[in-house]
């Protein structure tokens, strides 16, 4: 259909390869992809191991071991709890917005620095906490980290990329961010057998490793040649910097582009107001849509409360946490597979394919949970391994298409004069549905119960439906050149106009 065009760009294809330099550099500014899936997938963990419920949130330890009476879906639904969890999200929205001037102003490399700092004091504060203020103060400290780190991270990796791999390195952060998970779970699992209880601390500030990777890291990364010309028009620091990631002397094509790029950027000088205009609707609305759609996906019933529901339906507190290692095992080789086929795919492709799986396995998950899970007792064993496997699909689709594209596509389609306040709005409503979602999802659970997988499963059915509307086709395209695939599209080409109007009004602004 219209919506797949690919347009291949109609300036002179980029010349270079894959360095070891720009490899080694993504690989440390990827680092922030860790932290943050630290952060989520410890949260989970924590909040069902017991000591920590005795602790900070003695009504839910008594409701789950003493009250008979309460339904199942109800046992863990804490608003204090579910502010442990939030916070994070909550200071990661506030932090974005902050994010993107310094971004913008001072170059990606800056932010990044924030980033890893925050993370280093709140994983600190988080390991020592000794009341609820602390924990939470240094949940939010983390949150900071997110906002910072989730900002310019994704930049980063896009504009040190090659085009035709841009995929694949964009979805090296989305990569970390399923190891983070999937190393959060481990150590939950672990730290649960420790005895006198104390684990949940060594679970809280072991974030501080990654995130000393990533500050001292941080020192040392070379700054992205579009940034390099933004910020000192230094053209001949540029072209050194880009034959450096490039491997090659011949970089004339895109350094014209990058320097075209960057003298339209500077003619704008409030991106915010400047992103409503006509010309950027659809850049808007995809900043807006995508980060909605990736979190109403439901991903994150999972990986804030896998152990949390795993304990719902009578698996103990052991058998959960290590059912958590088991889903992050899946999401992490799966976004792998992602990143070694979206560049051949395509993301449209992988996005529908996802969003199928997610769906089918959502609507079985709720089915079997409707008939087989009541108020009270527990599944039979067969019934828990099958509702386990079903998740494990679910993770894995997800895994596959909207947790790294979610984060690539919009990484990717925002011109750079607008590039890291979309990139911010882009972050922001992340973060404001993530924080709703976690902030709402253990009442939800308590009062939907099983259907509560159903409504996440509609949201999914939505989004394919988008994608194969209104989502053109961006593989292979160079990031300086996404603009033509709007005016090629069968729907956005009536809001931004025609390759000739379009020329105009950048020849106006100019």
């Amino acid at each position: 259909m219209a919506g797949g065009l690919v347009v291949t760009g109609k300036s002179q294809p980029y010349n270079g390869r894959i360095t070891w330099f720009v490899v080694l550099s993504s690989m440390v500014a990827a680092t922030g992809g860790i932290i943050f899936g630290y952060d989520i997938g410890i949260s989970g963990g924590v909040t069902s191991m017991e000591p920590f419920l005795r602790k900070f949130f003695p009504e839910v330890y008594t409701k789950m071991k003493q009250d008979s009476k309460i339904s199942n879906y109800c046992k863990f639904d804490s608003q204090r709890l579910t502010s442990f969890t939030s916070s994070l999200y909550v200071a990661g929205l506030v932090a974005s917005f902050f994010a993107s001037p310094v971004t913008r102003t001072f170059g990606r490399k800056p932010s990044i620095l924030i980033g890893g700092a925050a993370f280093l004091t709140g994983a600190a504060l988080g390991g020592a906490a000794y009341n609820i203020y602390m924990l939470i103060f240094g949940r939010v400290l983390l949150g900071v980290g997110v906002g910072f780190a989730n900002q310019s991270v994704p930049l980063y990796l896009s504009e040190m990329a090659p085009p035709k791999s841009r995929g694949a390195f964009n979805i090296g952060f989305q990569f970390c961010v399923g190891i983070g998970v999937l190393v959060a779970n481990l150590i939950n699992y672990g730290t649960e057998k420790i005895k006198d209880g104390w684990g949940w601390r060594i679970s809280l500030a072991m974030a501080a490793a990654p995130a000393t990777i990533l500050t001292v890291g941080a020192l040392f990364l070379p700054e992205t040649p579009n940034s390099l010309i933004q910020h000192g028009n230094d053209h001949e620091k540029a072209m050194k910097m880009l034959q450096r990631i490039r491997g090659t002397t011949d970089v004339k094509a895109e350094l014209v582009d990058l320097i075209k790029a960057s003298e339209i950027s500077k003619t704008v000088k409030h991106p915010f107001k400047n992103l409503a205009q006509r010309k950027y609707r659809p850049q808007l609305v995809m900043s807006i849509a995508l980060p909605f759609f990736q979190q109403v996906t439901g991903i994150n019933v999972i990986s804030f409360y896998a152990p949390v529901l795993f304990r719902t339906i009578g698996l103990g507190e052991s058998a959960s946490l290590m059912s958590a290692v088991v889903i992050g095992l899946v999401g992490t080789s799966w976004t792998f597979i992602s990143l070694l086929i979206v560049d051949k795919l395509g993301r449209r492709t992988v996005l529908k394919t996802g969003g199928v799986q997610m769906f089918v396995s959502q609507m079985m998950i709720g089915a079997i949970m409707g008939v087989k899970l009541g108020d009270h007792g527990g599944m039979s064993k067969a019934y828990g391994v099958l509702v386990l496997i079903l998740i494990c699909i679910y993770v894995a689709g997800f895994a596959l298409s909207w947790g790294p594209l979610g984060w690539l596509v919009t990484s990717e389609i925002f011109p750079l004069e607008i590039r890291s306040a979309a990139q911010s709005i882009t972050v922001a409503v992340g973060f404001l549905f993530t924080f709703l979602v976690a902030q709402t999802f253990l009442e939800m659970l308590c009062h939907f119960r099983s259907w509560i997988f159903v409504f996440f499963g509609g949201w999914v059915a939505i989004m394919t439906v988008f994608v194969c509307l209104f989502l053109p086709e961006t593989k292979n395209v160079p990031i300086e050149k996404m603009d033509e695939i709007w005016r090629e599209h069968w729907y956005w080409k009536k809001i931004v106009g025609t390759d000739q109007e379009y020329d105009e009004s950048k020849t106006d602004e100019a």
